[in-house]
């Protein structure tokens, strides 16, 4: 595809694809550009850097995450409708943690999702400082969350399913050493012991509106 017939958006949106087959690890202009059918010659033309090609994808993404109305609703179904939105965006994206914390994402689409998280906040009746705070804790509690399973998505791309099997083998041998463990390696017996119930991420979310509500009185 010649240089003059591709557009930002068609780049940004194959960067997209690609990261979410390859990870941030598979990015380069030269994939993207056979994926394009185009020369990387045509993309450096769009978008001049690697870094910047990561920065426009990481900000577009968060438009998938829908932005309740804070008029429309109360604080919390708002503020608990942003936070599943993230998360489920993030599980879509696995390599978005790990871009933010290796790049500078900005740009109109998240500084749209925090502007609408602070107003949600803010109108629950925080101060805007407070407001800056709430948002930010549980920011970081869903980007947290969604580390494990982008860890799962990167380590089953990396390792063969013998080399993690061992693994697992492995660690569970080490678990039967602490009590607490054995007591839950014992009851999984047959199934596995490996990751956080299903309900974890609501359970975690929930306590923190839970405190942010009492915060409020």
């Amino acid at each position: 595809m010649p240089r003059n017939t591709l557009t930002p958006g068609q780049i940004v949106r194959a960067a997209i694809d690609l990261l979410d087959e390859q990870g941030l690890d598979g990015l380069n202009m030269r994939s993207l550009g056979q994926r394009l059918d185009s020369a990387a010659t045509a993309i450096y033309w769009h978008i001049k850097t690697k870094d910047d090609l990561v920065r426009l994808a990481g900000d577009a993404i968060w438009d998938e995450v829908p932005l309740p109305d804070p008029a429309a609703s109360d604080w919390r179904a708002a503020a608990t409708r942003l936070a599943t939105g993230m998360h489920e965006m993030c599980g879509r994206h696995p390599w978005v943690g790990q871009a933010i914390g290796s790049h500078l994402i900005f740009g109109p689409g998240k500084t749209r999702f925090d502007d609408r998280t602070l107003a949600v906040y803010e109108r629950a009746g925080f101060s805007p400082a407070d407001a800056d705070r709430a948002a930010a804790a549980v920011f970081v509690y869903v980007l947290g969350s969604a580390l494990g399973p982008a860890a799962q998505v990167s380590l089953t791309r990396r390792l063969s399913p013998e080399a993690l099997d061992q693994a697992v083998r492995e660690a569970q041998v080490i678990g039967r050493d602490f009590p607490h463990v054995r007591a839950r390696l014992d009851t999984t017996a047959g199934t596995g012991y490996a990751a956080a119930p299903d309900d974890t991420f609501r359970f975690g979310l929930d306590a923190l509106l839970d405190g942010f509500a009492a915060r409020l009185g």
